[in-house]
């Protein structure tokens, strides 16, 4: 259908759009603003509806291969009892997979190396994006100018490109929480997969990597900007008291390990996905909280529909319409589930309503659980065409 295609930004959602539209006879340049491919990140745990999304672009043996498996596990209190278990083997039969998961580095890695060399260029920002004439867009650069037969805006919550197109949006408002999260030095020798305990205010999770070594992430209560000198020395102490491993993990890690990023989301959906000759995706789309495991594979299938829709359709114009009649819905109401998640649990602080929400999640039955993963990870994916 078209010929060239410039995506704004390289992360996970830009990286997967590109790969999609190469695969399907795009040349396609990735613009990245960071001079440095440094990987930062810590690790993330990949839905079903994310690896089938991986596989429609021709990565996900590559993604499975690189990840560990997330069969045991589930939600717990501080003192170490059960709120809800979580069994893979499960999810694997109802979905053919089960949850896995990957530092974010080997991901970017292996999204990369699908990539044609010369493909991905960093240390250059855009700055904006517009018609060029003749059904072309111009992605105005700090330094040139790169023009287009299309332009994905994949340059993340706080997007620029969506800014400019959607003037009037108010843009991601702060979630009223905020996340520290690192790998471990060292392995850690985990009896299970991945785990979430919830307090008041507060959540503790982690996941084990291929290398006995861990994820683990702090999900507090607080306003934006709230910084600490030594936030590993803070979250030891705030975390002191809760069950093993959460102790242990903290103690693997080094200080300057640790990322600490408030939570942003964009409350108030997008009135399209598309303008024009240019699609938006991943979190510039419809950045949500992390409360569901949603975000990457969210888009992911940004990524694998938007080639999908592009492939099938005979203009740009018809395909950006179907990717915005076919993720909007579905993105945007993943969007909301998350955030309801977080209120139910995560944020919640006073001690009744705590209380009543663990009184409730044990006496749920376990088929419940899944479900509620279901409800989400069960995607279909399209075909390239």
């Amino acid at each position: 259908m078209g010929d060239t295609a410039v995506v704004v930004g390289g992360g996970i959602g830009g990286l997967a759009a590109a790969i999609g539209l190469h695969r399907t006879g795009w040349e396609v340049t990735v613009v990245e603003r960071a001079p440095v491919l440094a990987d930062v990140g810590a690790a993330i745990s990949l839905h079903a509806n994310g690896i089938r999304a991986l596989d429609t672009l021709g990565v996900g043996e590559a993604v499975r291969a690189a990840s560990r498996p997330q069969y045991t596990g589930g939600t717990r209190t501080p003192g170490g009892g059960w709120l809800a278990r979580m069994d893979g083997a499960v999810l694997e039969r109802e979905l053919g997979t089960p949850i896995v998961g990957i530092t974010r580095a080997e991901l970017h890695r292996l999204l990369r190396s699908a990539l044609p060399e010369g493909a991905l260029v960093i240390g250059t920002e855009a700055v904006s994006a517009g018609p060029a004439g003749a059904g072309r867009v111009r992605v105005t650069l700090k330094e040139g100018a790169l023009d287009a037969e299309l332009v994905v805006a994949a340059d993340g919550v706080n997007s620029r490109l969506r800014a400019q197109l959607f003037p009037r949006h108010p843009g991601p408002v702060h979630s009223g929480s905020t996340v520290l999260r690192a790998i471990t030095e060292e392995a850690v020798g985990l009896d299970m997969d991945f785990a979430l305990t919830w307090g008041n205010g507060a959540e503790f999770g982690h996941i084990a990597l291929p290398d006995d070594r861990a994820e683990w992430h702090a999900v507090l209560n607080s306003p934006p900007g709230v910084r600490h000198a030594d936030p590993l020395a803070r979250l030891r102490r705030r975390f002191a008291a809760w069950h093993d491993p959460i102790p242990r993990l903290l103690a693997a890690t080094r200080p300057e390990a640790v990322l600490h990023h408030d939570i942003h989301e964009l409350v108030t959906p997008l009135p399209a996905f598309t303008a024009g000759r240019i699609a938006l995706l991943g979190d510039a789309a419809h950045a949500m909280t992390p409360n569901l495991g949603q975000g990457a594979c969210q888009a992911l299938e940004d990524a694998a529909t938007l080639a999908a829709a592009l492939a099938a359709e005979p203009t740009v114009e018809s395909g950006l319409a179907r990717y915005d009649a076919e993720r909007r819905p579905r993105s945007q109401a993943v969007a909301r589930a998350a955030r309801q998640a977080g209120r139910m649990g995560q944020q919640l602080s006073h001690p009744l309503a705590v209380a009543a929400r663990n009184t409730a999640l044990r006496l749920a039955p376990s088929r419940a659980t899944i479900r509620g993963i279901l409800r989400h990870a069960d995607w279909t994916p399209p075909v390239l065409g």
